[in-house]
């Protein structure tokens, strides 16, 4: 369950607080091994409003940011498709004579190594990507170049419909398509491993429409 935190303030004139309207956070992101994690994107986002806030970490681990009062804020940490929801944050308004000190928020989490693109979508029968999955690659994408030195592996699965070996030259030219796509917006080709397995992993069962439609799928290891 997520917990909401709270920030501490301080009171001053009351002339301050017009100059004051947000709240300074020092962010702080670590892994469960207690090393800074560079070049994640985390997220805070209005519960009431909607509005989003963002910054992105240094070597060290570490971003400062200035959140408006009055709101709860999710936190997210950007990542390979879906963010991954953190936690609560709530920045209440303040009285007139008191505004907010600096604080610092510290995100511990383990850093995922293996994702499914569940929404990334080809033609049928082919290794053209939708150009409804953009979005989906422009987030890797934009991943990769925050993360100059993240390199990944992907892999391509189909079903068990047709010839095996036609299901595993499918694979391999899906896995190239993205790989194409990744290179094409500026990732370098060192950075991307394709590889197809065809229909030699399957996680579901090929008897059944829901089982195939867990084979038909993409994944991005982080190497």
């Amino acid at each position: 369950m997520k917990t909401i935190l709270f920030l501490s303030f301080t009171t001053l004139g009351t002339w301050l607080f017009a100059q004051v309207k947000t709240a300074p956070l020092h962010v702080n992101v670590m892994n469960t091994a207690g090393k800074a994690v560079q070049g994640d994107k985390i997220l805070f986002v209005g519960q009431t409003n909607h509005d989003t806030y963002c910054g992105v970490t240094n070597a060290a681990g570490t971003f400062l940011i200035h959140l408006p009062e009055g709101q709860v804020y999710d936190i997210r940490i950007k990542s390979i498709g879906e963010s991954l929801e953190y936690n609560e944050l709530e920045i209440p308004a303040l009285p007139a004579d008191q505004f907010y000190s600096e604080n610092t928020l510290t995100i511990t989490y383990e850093v995922p190594k293996h994702y499914t693109l569940n929404q990334l979508q080809f033609e049928s029968g082919k290794a053209t990507i939708k150009t409804s999955s953009f979005a989906l690659m422009n987030d890797l994408v934009e991943i990769m170049l925050l993360k100059t030195a993240m390199k990944i592996q992907i892999a391509g699965h189909t079903d068990s419909d047709g010839e095996a070996a036609d299901n595993l030259l499918l694979s391999q030219q899906r896995a190239n398509a993205v790989r194409t796509y990744l290179i094409n917006k500026g990732i370098a080709p060192s950075r991307i491993i394709a590889i197809g397995y065809g229909e030699t992993k399957p996680i579901g069962d090929n008897n059944t429409a829901e089982g195939k439609a867990m084979n038909r799928r993409t994944e991005v290891s982080i190497l």
